[in-house]
């Protein structure tokens, strides 16, 4: 670990949704939690204002992006995707705010990093599709967790993943796979433009990609690393990369 005076500080995106009557912008603990123990970084929500979301402006702030999983689904219009099933739950805030951060964060070569929601929403920024429902396509397995299961088996190992010979995943990692929880409905239809598979289920679903020729550190995978990720030691690999990319991209900064 580093000294604190050298903690990066990372945005993590929000998510809107309504108590009540009254909308919150909302980050799961557990996002939070994973980036300051496994990144060693000070975790900042990020609210998604209809005014005043300067993107550039806040990303001169920031050392770092981690887009959350979520509950909502993205919306299938940026994609050109056929209309949702009737009680998808969207959330257009987020869509808005993680299509404009994404290649503004690439462009600048801020580190970035996604899972799930955050994964799907990179591929679709690059123009990839996805499918809506995973789970309900024969030449896939069950990517989806039953949600009456207690969340230690929700998020307890569910397949294997093999990573990419020679790339990010088996670089940070040291090994060439991983068992992964799985907790998704949709998933990568066509993989979008200038994006490099860095992970695959055993029924070919991709799990994981980089960005081609990014200046800074990307990576997206499809399952949670974050659930109790010093438990993990892929999860532990994979979140400290991210906190070293970001504390460097820090440093530049103060250097420049």
């Amino acid at each position: 670990m580093t000294m604190q005076g050298n903690r990066p500080l990372i945005g993590v995106i929000s998510d809107r949704r309504m108590q009540g009557k009254h909308p919150f912008h909302m980050v799961g603990e557990k996002y939070l939690q994973a980036v300051a123990d496994g990144s060693d970084a000070y975790p900042v929500g990020l609210p998604l204002l209809n005014q005043g979301f300067d993107v550039l402006d806040i990303l001169d702030r920031l050392d770092g992006i981690f887009l959350t999983g979520s509950p909502s689904n993205v919306e299938p219009l940026h994609y050109l995707g056929d209309p949702s099933k009737p009680g998808t739950w969207h959330d257009p805030h987020r869509d808005l705010a993680a299509l404009a951060l994404i290649p503004a964060a690439i462009r600048v070569g801020m580190p970035l990093m996604a899972v799930c929601r955050g994964f799907q929403e990179m591929n679709v920024s690059f123009g990839g599709t996805l499918h809506q429902m995973v789970h309900e396509l024969p030449e896939y397995g069950m990517h989806k967790e039953n949600p009456e299961d207690p969340l230690e088996v929700q998020y307890g190992s569910s397949h294997r993943v093999t990573f990419s010979q020679g790339g990010l995943l088996e670089k940070i990692t040291g090994t060439g796979g991983a068992m992964v929880n799985s907790l998704h409905s949709q998933g990568v239809n066509r993989l979008g433009e200038e994006l490099n598979v860095e992970a695959v289920a055993d029924d070919g679903l991709i799990e994981a990609f980089s960005v081609s020729g990014a200046p800074g550190f990307t990576l997206a995978v499809q399952w949670h690393p974050e659930w109790r990720v010093l438990e993990n030691p892929v999860s532990t690999a994979i979140f400290r990369a991210f906190g070293d990319a970001c504390r460097a991209y820090r440093l530049r900064g103060l250097n420049a």
